[in-house]
């Protein structure tokens, strides 16, 4: 137990840190005046200044760490060049600074499951059936073995992360529409109305007799092609949860915090081979830090896409956004956030015990 939340901690914190090192790097490039550079958070360790003038500091809790940056909304410290607040830097350059947190966080995830299949390699993305059960909800609508999902409820996949969502968002009916392409070309719609069994805590879990292909492919060109497509398939998950989030199909229930991503930890450490292990560990380093990045761009306040968006306001309208008026709207956002941090972190603990 110890030993995952070590492990929790550390994975969260290099990803944090990456994020924030991203706004650093760019703003200090930008000339923003920089107060403050510091590696985690809370009491500080140790501390020193750099000869470019910038405090640099170690903090006691290992969670990342931030960039304290002058004028990031407004001219707030009279001592500070007005050339030098980020708010009165050119559009551009803002711009970069409030994107690079989250794409350094996706470099960081194309070059972990670039590593990953390098090293490990990796299986087929595309939703090709490589076996079905016998007697299962798929093979008594007809579906075989080599058939391809390419659409399921009429929307279109191509990955099987894409397909295990659609297949777990609660669908009209009590059937799922699978469009299937078969090995020569003929492409038929099945309606599939899975099993649904419970557990003792009552919690679904929906039966449809799909297996996976798991063939393990390796070679330089082949990781490369898994990085990009595994990549632009989290995105797209992570999009589809989102959007059916608001329309009801998707429960906030769903959605994990910190708690829940221990018990996903747990899980990745209880493989019997060290190697095992460290790949698990890998791929979910890859997948939290494009679900930070994710979430990071997302056009809500307190989010960089948020600010983003305020940038997006100022350049449609010549001029800028009222900087109280943007600050406080920044201050509700980062309250909700909060309340939602709260309310996943306690579904997360209901689960746990």
């Amino acid at each position: 137990m110890i030993l995952n939340i070590i492990i929790l901690i550390l994975m969260l914190g290099v990803l944090v840190f990456v994020h924030e090192l991203g706004h650093f790097l760019f703003a200090k490039a930008s000339h923003v005046h920089i107060y403050e550079f510091s590696i985690g958070m809370g009491p500080k360790l140790k501390g020193w200044k750099g000869k470019d003038g910038i405090d640099y500091s170690l903090r006691a809790l290992p969670i990342g760490g931030y960039v304290q940056m002058a004028g990031e909304v407004y001219e707030d410290d009279k001592k500070v060049k007005k050339e030098r607040f980020m708010c009165n830097r050119p559009w551009y350059q803002r711009l970069l600074i409030l994107i690079a947190g989250v794409t350094f966080n996706f470099i960081t995830a194309l070059v972990l499951l670039f590593f990953l299949a390098l090293i490990w390699g990796s299986n087929n993305q595309k939703p090709i059936i490589a076996q079905v059960e016998e007697n299962s909800p798929v093979a008594n609508a007809g579906i075989q073995a080599g058939d391809e999902i390419i659409a399921i409820n009429d929307k279109k996949l191509s990955t099987w992360d894409e397909a295990q969502v659609r297949l777990i968002i609660k669908s009209k009916h009590d059937y799922y529409t699978l469009t299937i392409k078969h090995p020569d070309g003929s492409i038929d719609d099945y309606d599939v109305t899975p099993q649904v069994t419970k557990d003792e805590d009552g919690n679904e879990t929906k039966v449809f007799g799909i297996y996976v292909d798991n063939t393990i492919h390796k070679g330089f060109f082949n990781a490369l092609k898994y990085s990009v497509t595994k990549f632009a398939s989290v995105m797209n998950t992570m999009a589809i949860t989102i959007g059916n989030l608001f329309t009801g199909n998707v429960s906030l229930k769903s959605l994990s915090g910190p708690v829940g991503v221990y018990s996903i930890v747990d899980q990745s450490t209880s493989a019997a081979k060290t190697s095992d292990v460290v790949s698990n560990i890998i791929y979910l380093m890859a997948f939290l830090s494009i679900n930070l990045g994710f979430i990071n761009i997302l056009p809500f306040p307190a989010f960089d896409g948020g600010h983003v968006l305020f940038l997006i306001i100022e350049k449609i309208k010549g001029s800028k956004v009222d900087a109280d008026l943007e600050a406080k709207i920044h201050a509700v956002g980062f309250a909700l956030l909060m309340l939602l941090m709260i309310y996943i972190t306690i579904q997360d603990v209901i689960k746990l015990f």
